[in-house]
């Protein structure tokens, strides 16, 4: 229980009781069940888009939703996908990228990734509900944070933190295959419980068969490019792995419905 409450604590903004004193390996071991936490936010959002859609026109209500998403989350991962492409647009060596990311101001190319990421998951979102069955749209709000959160731990498994203190450091270090074979059960389990539940089972398969390798190479790719360029995975590199996720999800879902229809 209490690696679940340290999972919500590090992903959201939603209050947890105070865990106290907490050891460098529950922290780490608590990336098991990032999965969940994306099914907490997934339901939020499947729970919210009817009420926003009751009241408001589609684009509109889609707007709102993403920005239940950034909220949640306090724009945590929107800080470190800004961080990260502050830190590429630099011409320094890896300390020099390493030190941009650790600055609280925010670079030209950072709040330009920022901007690009929300007007993305806006449009994608916006062109999933005009031009899919309901069911789809829904069963992706509910199952496209469960999936970016379960992108972060293989990415988390097969990186090397750049540094020696901090959250990054501790995940890398607890984050064995336990952990991505706990999350990787989840994101499946939830994924059959809630297509199953809307009878996706063609989405369900699709899901499994594409869209969790398509994000999983994604992951190793990410690992790879921040061990190049930074030396290895930083807090601020996972949030934008978690970011881009979202975007290659909903753009994948986006081809797919089209295809189908």
């Amino acid at each position: 229980m209490k690696r679940i409450l340290l999972s919500f604590q590090f992903l959201t903004i939603i209050p947890v009781r105070d865990l106290g004193e907490v050891p460098g390996e529950e922290i780490g071991k608590a990336t098991a069940f990032f999965p969940l936490t994306g099914l907490f936010e997934g339901a939020l959002l499947l729970v919210l888009a009817p009420v926003f859609l009751g009241v408001f026109p589609g684009g509109l209500a889609n707007g709102l939703l993403v920005l239940v998403m950034v909220v949640v989350n306090g724009g945590l991962h929107l800080d470190g996908l800004a961080d990260t492409f502050d830190a590429i647009a630099s011409r320094g060596g890896t300390e020099r990228k390493r030190a941009i990311m650790k600055e609280s101001t925010v670079g030209a190319l950072g709040v330009t990734a920022i901007v690009m990421a929300l007007l993305l998951k806006y449009l994608l979102l916006d062109a999933l509900f005009f031009d899919s069955v309901r069911r789809v749209y829904y069963s992706t709000l509910l199952l496209m944070p469960v999936l970016s959160r379960w992108t972060m731990v293989p990415a988390i498994y097969h990186c090397r933190p750049a540094k020696q203190e901090g959250l990054g450091r501790m995940f890398a270090q607890h984050t064995g295959k336990k952990e991505v074979v706990t999350a990787t059960l989840l994101c499946v389990a939830a994924s059959f419980t809630a297509l199953g539940i809307m009878s996706q089972f063609s989405v369900l398969t699709f899901h499994l068969m594409f869209i969790m390798p398509v994000l999983y190479m994604f992951a190793f790719a990410a690992v790879w490019f921040c061990n190049r360029n930074f030396g290895g995975m930083t807090g601020d590199t996972l949030g934008a792995v978690h970011e881009i996720a979202v975007l290659i999800i909903l753009a994948v879902m986006v081809i797919w419905s089209q295809g189908s229809a």
